[in-house]
């Protein structure tokens, strides 16, 4: 009887040890599709994924977001034809780590070379609740540079779409895609 009882236990354990194993697999499946989506920027299934909340930060920048708003603001993200790599991800006490490749015709223009990200995906209940983004090799002097000139031209040449530089709605991204063309196309 005792030996049954033991075996049982045992078999309770190494149970419960496999299951918890396949929820840390299963985190990096959902951030690993997570990024997919964004690549493809198809998100149909993407509220899944998330809690009724998101929060973004970004080094001292923090934002809440709904799912509907995070799905407004990826919309604006899609606009510039993004592409997502994943370099590495790895998971530690139920957090998701991953760094990132990133680069669109935002980026391209502004940056000229992909970002390279560090994230950190916190869940809760199996679903995301937060997304802290810190850049690796940010280059500030170009991107202030490409920046200053882009605003600077369409205040003179094309006054009626200033202020697309803080507008993260899809109209907001096609407007700034806009400037770009213009202001690359200005020779």
């Amino acid at each position: 009887m005792n030996k049954t009882i033991v075996l049982l236990l045992l078999l309770t354990i190494g149970f419960l040890s496999c299951k918890n194993s396949e929820k840390e697999v299963d985190k990096i499946e959902i951030v690993k599709q997570y990024f997919k989506t964004l690549d493809n920027s198809d998100y149909s299934k993407i509220s899944d994924w998330f809690a009724d909340s998101l929060t973004t930060i970004e080094g001292e920048y923090k934002q809440a977001y709904s799912k509907s708003d995070y799905l407004g603001f990826l919309k604006w993200d899609s606009v510039f034809d993004p592409n997502y790599e994943i370099l590495e991800i790895g998971q530690n006490n139920g957090i998701v780590k991953a760094k990132i490749s990133k680069m669109d015709k935002r980026i391209s223009f502004l940056h000229e070379e992909p970002f390279i990200i560090n994230q950190i995906i916190k869940f809760e209940n199996d679903k995301i609740i937060s997304v802290e983004t810190e850049y690796m090799g940010f280059n500030e002097a170009t991107w202030e540079r490409n920046k200053n000139g882009l605003l600077s031209w369409i205040d003179e040449n094309h006054a009626e779409l200033n202020g697309f530089i803080y507008d993260q709605t899809e109209s907001g991204g096609i407007k700034f895609l806009k400037a770009i063309e213009l202001y690359k196309n200005k020779k």
